[in-house]
């Protein structure tokens, strides 16, 4: 950050030297960002930050933000957050974390956690507790299949290729990691069939998903299924349709938690100039699936 250097054929490397703003304004952000991290359960303000720095609240803003990418807010969010994870994983009850991490009660912890994580921290804390998730391995068009289920429906489906298994058992099972897995490829295989079988696609005989995540996550999923096969729409336009028109970044976030790839079809889902943007399972394998289904409406 203080200085970069360039080195071409076998010329000495040359180094840009910082001007003193550029030293003042690094010395400023390492600054708050020290105090944000020994002092996060005091929740600093804006103005104290500021003060602490002898800036304005809006010079700190404008410098921390060009320099670190997000506000001083958000950092001492992220860094919250991250405590409130830790604090949860150990089984600490919410109103104690709460406390704990400075905040005047679960229901700013619930802000925190729906704001960036788009689940609750009750939803978080619980993970799956008292679930049994079946799940097996099947063929697809689109490489090795990861299909889980529960007695109910399917709850999962993933992708991987040859000898990606294993890592893609641990990926979908990292979501819910207090449910007791069960391999029983017996059971997914009907789920394999129905999911990769157009012929099988029977509007009056729909196949029974069981979505688990918060309100909001599954309000985005089952938005996602109301996009026809052939078809696309943006992470603004999806926001807009849940009822959340400003928060297209949480939007975009439980898209990216979609447990049911391909069935509830986040990879029909752009960036706003239409770029096919990020895809859990690889950007390869989703242009795969939006050909494919192009071939089938076509």
């Amino acid at each position: 950050m203080m200085s970069a250097m360039l080195v071409t054929g076998n010329n000495p490397p040359v180094t840009t030297v910082p001007n003193a703003d550029e030293c003042r304004d690094y010395n400023v952000v390492r600054k708050v960002i020290e105090l944000i991290t020994y002092n996060w359960r005091d929740q600093p303000q804006l103005d104290e930050l500021a003060l602490a720095v002898n800036l304005s609240p809006t010079q700190l803003q404008k410098t921390f933000t060009r320099w670190a990418g997000l506000s001083p807010k958000g950092f001492l969010q992220a860094v919250t957050l991250d405590h409130a994870k830790r604090l949860l994983a150990e089984d600490m009850p919410l109103l104690d974390a709460s406390f704990e991490l400075g905040l005047s009660g679960p229901g700013r912890l619930h802000d925190l956690f729906i704001t960036h994580e788009a689940m609750s921290p009750g939803v978080y804390k619980a993970r799956g507790e008292g679930l049994e998730i079946f799940y097996g391995f099947h063929q697809s068009p689109f490489g090795l299949a990861l299909i889980m289920a529960t007695t109910r429906g399917m709850a999962g489906l993933a992708f991987c290729d040859a000898g990606g298994e294993q890592a893609a058992l641990t990926d979908m099972s990292s979501r819910w990691p207090k449910a007791r897995y069960v391999k029983n490829p017996e059971l997914t295989a009907p789920y394999a069939a129905r999911s990769f079988d157009p012929q099988n696609w029977r509007p009056d005989q729909p196949m029974r998903v069981v979505l688990i995540g918060t309100d909001f996550q599954i309000r985005v999923w089952e938005g996602l299924l109301k996009i026809p096969v052939g078809s696309a729409t943006t992470y603004s336009e999806l926001a807009n349709q849940v009822g959340k028109p400003n928060a297209p970044r949480a939007v975009g976030a439980a898209v990216g938690r979609n447990p049911v790839s391909f069935v509830v079809p986040c990879h029909r889902v752009m960036g706003k100039s239409g770029a096919l943007t990020g895809y859990h399972w690889g950007l390869t394998r989703k242009r795969a699936m939006l050909g494919w289904e192009a071939g089938i409406t076509g």
